[in-house]
């Protein structure tokens, strides 16, 4: 028997040697991360907010991370065709997702989706900050938010409201603002901010809650009025638009923010690496100018648990004012 374990140890010892080299192997590729280049898969079509921010970060995040980052664009679906192209990649950390928090927060609520969006996406970091702004057709005989209040309410009914997409938050904040105003307005579901200015614009439907991004180019042309903004403070871009919380609408000042989200499994090093990265990132001047030119402002610092926290609750939040309305997802 001593002379069988005599030669048997080099093959054991060689077999437990294996047994570890996998993860070993796997601790030392987290460890050297970045080897290659970084992708971003990015949930809207070129040419939008979510494109400006995405190659900001990607040229900023250049120096921290010593490697070139793609952005890769998989519009469509309400950004659920990034969510899949995300929860597909490999968890090798080379693969990350730019998307607002909505395709948490608000998509499951409007569509089916196949995806669980507390369990198979993660945020990482919050880039950017905003709120909305309540915007309507200059021809509107009102010239600030008590004015159109009066307006909507001697002609109920008969008012509506254009939204970005059925479901999402440009719909619901409007059933809050007609529950604490006391107003009777109906409401129109496009798909994009784009066809519904149009029609705003256009005089079809008369009011609108945007994102400032979309509608500030319009607002400054004079065709399209600002009468509040839902945010916790004014926005650098409208300085002379009060925000509904100045005008005795505290409930109508929920922050939207774009993330850069991950999949569980992707080694915890690497996370970190990439969070830090970003965070010095979005602080570089040239990131910070551009964000307030679209009506932006850089993210907060906020740790993962936090910003998973928001989600779930603004999650939360969404569903229980689309069920007041006895909303069915298509």
């Amino acid at each position: 028997m001593k002379r069988l374990i005599t030669l048997l140890r080099p093959i054991l010892t060689l077999t437990f040697a294996a047994g570890w080299l996998v993860p070993a192997a796997h601790g030392a590729q987290a460890e050297a991360w970045p080897t290659k280049p970084v992708r971003i898969l990015v949930g809207a079509p070129p040419g939008g907010t979510a494109d400006i921010v995405a190659r900001l970060l990607a040229y900023e995040l250049k120096e921290p991370l010593g490697q070139t980052v793609i952005v890769d664009y998989k519009s469509g679906a309400a950004g659920t065709i990034a969510v899949q192209g995300l929860i597909s990649a490999p968890k090798d950390g080379y693969t990350f997702m730019l998307i607002q928090k909505g395709i948490a927060a608000e998509v499951p609520h409007a569509v089916k989706v196949s995806y669980d969006p507390f369990k198979d996406i993660v945020p990482i970091v919050q880039l950017t900050r905003q709120g909305l702004v309540f915007v309507g057709n200059p021809s509107l005989p009102a010239r600030n938010l008590t004015e159109l209040i009066s307006y909507i309410k001697a002609n109920p009914g008969k008012v509506d409201y254009a939204n970005f997409g059925i479901g999402m938050r440009g719909q619901t904040i409007g059933v809050q603002f007609n529950r604490l105003a006391g107003l009777e307005a109906g409401t129109v579901s496009y798909r994009g901010s784009p066809p519904a200015l149009q029609d705003v614009m256009g005089g079809q439907v008369p009011l609108m809650f945007d994102a400032p991004a979309t509608s500030l180019p319009f607002i400054k042309a004079g065709k399209l009025r600002a009468f509040a903004v839902a945010y916790p403070k004014r926005i650098a871009a409208l300085p002379n638009v009060p925000t509904f919380s100045e005008l005795g609408y505290p409930d109508l000042n929920e922050v939207g923010w774009m993330g850069l989200w991950s999949t569980p499994g992707v080694p915890p090093t690497v996370i970190a690496k990439m969070r830090e990265a970003t965070l010095k990132a979005i602080q570089s001047p040239a990131f910070r100018k551009k964000l307030e030119e679209q009506g932006m402002e850089v993210g907060s610092s906020a740790t993962q648990e936090e910003l998973s926290k928001d989600v779930r609750e603004s999650y939360e939040r969404q569903g229980k004012l689309l069920r007041s309305i006895n909303f069915k997802p298509e």
